[in-house]
């Protein structure tokens, strides 16, 4: 059986909950919610749960270890898990891609995204698939750091629901069919004029 381990990445606490940075929780929780899967288990410094999907087990993980040493945990898991690196996904905010548009790769670099930075660096390797959620730019004058502790919009809150919602779906096409195939069905906005 092969083993997929699906990263959200995002920070620990109620103050967090619904700020930008954390929309690869949000993610990996939309993701468990769909898959039946109970995210719960503390392990490695990540609340993980574990299903089957397809005949393939899937370990959905969000670690506790604050944004910026999300390496610790997502590295940890993978030799605990065994996981091949094609069968490893990060789910991670970012601030360059418009809100509502996705972005499936299969390697790169960090794009000063920290989280993502912790991974890259722990694991020795920036060739692993990521799923980029775009959450647009601050406006104005504020600071990039700012701007992503803040919740949503209300404009971008009532929307979403369809982002997550085309996350999970890009997830389980990645699972099924790979890399290439999720990237043709859902690089660009979700949200449709």
């Amino acid at each position: 059986m092969k083993s997929y381990l699906i990263a959200g990445l995002g920070n620990p606490g109620r103050e967090y909950k619904d700020t930008r940075h954390n929309i690869g929780f949000m993610v990996a929780d939309r993701l468990a919610a769909e898959l039946g899967i109970r995210v719960g288990r503390l392990q490695q410094k990540a609340l993980v749960g574990n299903g089957v999907y397809l005949g393939s087990k899937v370990i959905i993980a969000k670690p506790v270890t604050y944004m910026n040493l999300s390496g610790q945990a997502v590295t940890s898991l993978i030799r605990y898990y065994g996981i091949e690196q094609e069968n490893f996904l990060v789910v991670h905010d970012d601030l360059d891609l418009p809100f509502g548009v996705l972005r499936l790769r299969p390697g790169g670099g960090s794009a000063g995204q920290k989280g993502m930075q912790s991974i890259i660096e722990q694991a020795g390797t920036q060739e692993f698939a990521r799923l980029r959620c775009g959450i647009g730019r601050p406006p104005g004058q504020m600071e990039s750091a700012a701007y992503v502790l803040q919740p949503f919009s209300t404009q971008d809150q009532a929307e979403l629901p369809v982002v997550l919602d085309q996350a999970v779906k890009a997830i389980m096409v990645f699972i099924e069919f790979g890399i290439d195939e999720a990237m043709n069905q859902f690089n660009g906005p979700t949200i449709k004029e």
